[in-house]
């Protein structure tokens, strides 16, 4: 049996932020999604006001009603992370203020982007950020976006601090990442689902998924037939899987697509805000066709 003592849980997904049909946060639809995720889906986290939340275009006070509401709806039933950071460190302060205030259980502090500080910079920034609350903090190492990585040094500095104690993992060098893993104590979380089984086989803890709002379950089955020493179960649910991960991560970027799936279940979502546009119908029948093929025995 695999130890099972997780920070933030294991099967985590970044939530989605619902718009109603003006284009305004629905706090009543963020509230009925996250139960369904709690319990349809049955995840253990949620994470808030990341990038597939839309966080770009999201007001700060539309960022504290969203975890507010979360919060209320899942109560302790999952742990809820807040995103509190950006390119601008005294902004990312008063955004994990705000969350704690709010009622988040943990931060989720990615690295600064576009203007691609020096690692001094980085370290500083999430530093700082994580002494402005009592609340523990999950870095997000997502160079793909950021440019700039997260060193392996920076790391072993990053860890001396009481809070910051995991990682969401979206390098997808699953080698550096276990060496940094092994070498530091901090909790890793795969942020790609292309690689959550693997990452999971090599000792990560658990996931932040974007695949989960629409097959949560499946991935909570294959990681319990992997814990079980079922691996041949855990293998033959991620190949299953495969439609989903084209549907929800392949043509479109993932908040396009898992509105559209949302959507079309009846669930709530609203079109994405611009610079996102809506998926069109052709997008929108490729989803469906490849998520109505799933069927995990």
């Amino acid at each position: 049996m695999r130890e099972t003592t997780r920070p933030f849980g294991r099967t985590l997904t970044a939530m989605i932020t619902p718009f109603d049909a003006r284009g305004e946060l629905d706090v009543a639809g963020a509230k009925e999604l996250a139960n369904y995720l709690v319990e349809e889906q049955k995840l253990d986290g949620l994470v808030l006001n990341g990038t597939t939340g839309e966080s770009p275009t999201t007001s700060d006070e539309e960022k504290a009603q969203l975890v507010r509401a979360v919060v209320d709806a899942v109560g302790d039933r999952a742990h809820i992370i807040a995103g509190a950071s950006t390119y601008d460190t005294r902004h990312s302060v008063k955004l994990a203020k705000q969350a704690a205030d709010a009622g988040a259980h943990g931060l989720l502090l990615v690295t600064p982007y576009y203007s691609r500080p020096p690692q001094e910079g980085i370290e500083a920034h999430f530093t700082t950020i994580a002494d402005a609350t009592e609340l523990p903090c999950m870095l997000y190492d997502i160079p793909p976006r950021s440019c700039v990585p997260i060193t392996g040094a920076s790391f072993h500095r990053l860890v001396e601090h009481d809070r910051i104690i995991a990682v969401k993992d979206a390098t997808a060098d699953i080698s550096h990442s276990q060496r940094v893993r092994v070498a530091t104590g901090l909790r890793f979380y795969c942020g790609v689902d292309a690689l959550n089984l693997a990452a999971y086989a090599t000792g990560q803890d658990g996931i932040v998924s974007v695949i989960a709002h629409l097959v949560g379950k499946h991935l909570v089955a294959m990681f319990d037939a992997f814990d079980a020493g079922d691996v041949a179960r855990a293998s033959e649910i991620n190949d299953r899987l495969l439609p989903a991960l084209h549907a929800l991560q392949g043509p479109a970027q993932g908040v396009i697509a898992v509105k559209a799936a949302l959507k079309s279940k009846g669930l709530p979502a609203g079109a994405p805000r611009l610079p996102m546009p809506e998926a069109d119908n052709v997008l929108l029948d490729m989803i469906t066709e490849n998520l109505s093929s799933i069927e995990v025995k």
